[in-house]
């Protein structure tokens, strides 16, 4: 008997725990609106749905009521249809933007610099003929100098100065330099050269010569010499006994005794 008032009591505890727990409801379901967007006249617009009152429509899209009204033109009762359109408003219509093309300003094209150079001559004496300036080789005067371009030219003669004789402010070209030796010397070096002068560009040609060999005796035994204008006056044609004179051709053969000397 106990036992069962035991059971019984329990149950109504339990029974009154379960009743005291609190209910939760469940969370409603959340509805999305979206606000009317101008149309392309830029007039808003919505449609009257059931249920709709002007008060509604008003606190929904934050429309004035009193505006409402006006520019709906409706009364006091605000009757409304489903379905009809309600203007809420009038967005601004934006002004057309104008682009105007700026023409882009032509720039002028940039003037390549132009400078000028300088261009140094140096005529030596070229005693051993190896073209190489070398200790005793000193510079040879007289040398004619051309510097010919499509812009300048210049011309010049060689010094016996052993600094190089210099043509300066020449503009930017092509050149062609030529050195002509003075009279009895022979070129060891080619005498045309061809240079292309940069702006700020200092150039120093080498040309080579030495005396040639008809202006150097050739002595054929010991004594004077005889200039060849001299060796065949009347005094100088030796007579037979001693030598002999003869015309070959364009040449002229001399047979010449002891103490006797030829320019050839």
């Amino acid at each position: 008997m106990v036992r069962k008032i035991l059971l019984v009591t329990l149950g109504f505890i339990v029974l009154a725990a379960a009743l005291a727990l609190p209910v939760q409801a469940s969370a409603p379901e959340q509805i999305f609106y979206a606000t009317p967007t101008p149309g392309a006249d830029g007039r808003i617009l919505y449609t009257v749905q059931s249920g709709d009152t002007c008060i509604s429509i008003s606190l929904l899209n934050s429309v004035d009521l009193n505006n409402l009204r006006l520019l709906n033109n409706l009364d006091t009762d605000c009757n409304l249809i489903p379905g009809t359109q309600l203007l809420l408003g009038v967005a601004p219509t934006p002004e057309p933007v104008s682009i105007t093309a700026t023409p882009t300003a032509i720039l002028p094209s940039p003037t390549p610099f132009k400078g000028s150079g300088t261009i140094c001559i140096y005529l030596f004496n070229d005693i051993n003929g190896n073209a190489l300036i070398e200790d005793g080789e000193g510079p040879v005067p007289g040398g004619i100098i051309n510097i010919i371009g499509k812009k300048e030219s210049r011309e010049g003669v060689t010094t016996d100065s052993t600094i190089p004789q210099c043509f300066e402010d020449l503009p930017e070209d092509a050149y062609t330099i030529s050195v002509a030796a003075p009279q009895g010397y022979n070129p060891t070096t080619n005498t045309d050269y061809a240079l292309t002068l940069r702006a700020g560009d200092q150039s120093t040609l080498d040309f080579g010569t030495q005396v040639g060999s008809q202006a150097q005796p050739t002595p054929i035994g010991g004594g004077v010499s005889i200039h060849p204008d001299e060796a065949l006056k009347s005094d100088n044609i030796l007579p037979d006994s001693k030598g002999k004179v003869s015309k070959l051709r364009d040449s002229i053969k001399l047979e010449l005794s002891e103490g006797q000397w030829w320019w050839d």
